[in-house]
C-alpha cells in the first residue's frame, strides 16, 4: 500500500474551473493511475482519498495499492510537490492496544425503512445533528477500534456537491452529499479488523472522498 499527497495549486485557473465537485476529484485520482484507466471499473483497485488543509494549504491525499504517476498527480497540483511513501511499515506496526490520533471524513447518512410500504431497503436520509456523535461511535468497535466519548470531536460538517457525467459530459447525477469530519484519539482493539479499515475505508461513498481513516501513533 502507498500513501501519496500533492499540494493543490490554488492559483491554477484550470483547477478553479474543473475541480468544482467530488466527481471531478474522483476523475483526477483515477487519472493518476494510467495503467488502470483502461480497465473496467470492477477491475480497478480501490483508492481512498481526501482533501486536507495543512498550514493553510490544500493537499490531496491518496491511499492506494499501487503507486500513482506523480506527473499526472500534479495535473492540478504545485509542480514537484507530489510524493509517495510506503504505507506497509505503518500497517505492520498495528497491534491491539495501540493508541493513535485519527482523522476521518464520513458521508453521514442512515437508512430509514418504510414499514407501511413494506419496503425492505430503506431510503437514505441525513443524520441529525444530535445523532452525529453516536453515528460515529456505533461504527468503531466493528471496525477494530474504540473511541471514548470525551476523546473526539467533529471538526467540520456540511455538504459537498457530487456530479456524475457520461462519456458525452452530460450530467447523469447531481446531488449534495452530507459530510462530517471526526478527529480524536482511538485505541486498536482488533488489529486485523483495524488494518482492513485502514486499507478499505470506513462508511459510504469511499470513491468520492469519504472514509479514508488516517492515524498518527499517540503517546500522550
Amino acid at each position: 500500500m502507498y500513501l501519496s499527497r500533492v499540494k493543490i495549486d490554488a492559483y491554477n485557473r484550470r483547477m478553479l474551473r474543473d475541480l468544482t465537485h467530488l466527481g471531478a476529484y474522483h476523475a483526477w485520482v483515477e487519472d493518476s493511475f494510467p495503467d488502470e484507466r483502461e480497465s473496467s471499473v470492477e477491475d480497478r483497485t480501490r483508492k481512498l482519498w481526501r482533501v486536507d488543509q495543512i498550514n493553510g494549504e490544500s493537499y490531496l491525499l491518496i491511499l492506494s495499492k499501487n503507486k500513482p504517476d506523480l506527473e499526472r498527480l500534479e495535473k492540478y497540483g504545485v509542480k514537484s510537490s507530489a510524493e509517495t511513501k510506503s504505507y506497509d511499515r505503518l500497517l505492520d506496526s498495528i497491534e491491539e492496544g495501540l493508541k493513535a490520533r485519527f482523522k476521518v471524513n464520513l458521508n453521514t447518512v442512515k437508512s430509514i425503512c418504510d414499514d407501511k410500504k413494506h419496503i425492505k431497503r430503506g431510503r437514505l436520509v441525513p443524520v441529525g445533528l444530535e445523532e452525529l456523535n453516536s453515528f460515529f461511535l456505533d461504527r468503531t468497535e466493528k471496525n477494530g477500534f474504540s473511541v471514548k466519548e470525551d476523546e473526539f470531536s467533529i471538526t467540520s460538517r456540511g455538504e459537498k456537491l457530487f456530479i456524475k457525467k457520461d462519456e458525452k459530459k452530460e450530467i447523469l447525477t447531481k446531488v449534495n452529499l452530507v459530510s462530517a469530519t471526526y478527529e480524536g484519539v482511538l485505541t486498536v482493539i482488533d488489529s486485523e479488523k483495524f488494518k482492513d479499515t485502514l486499507i478499505n475505508g470506513l462508511g459510504r461513498k469511499k470513491a468520492y472522498g469519504f472514509g479514508l481513516l488516517t492515524i498518527i501513533p499517540y503517546h500522550g
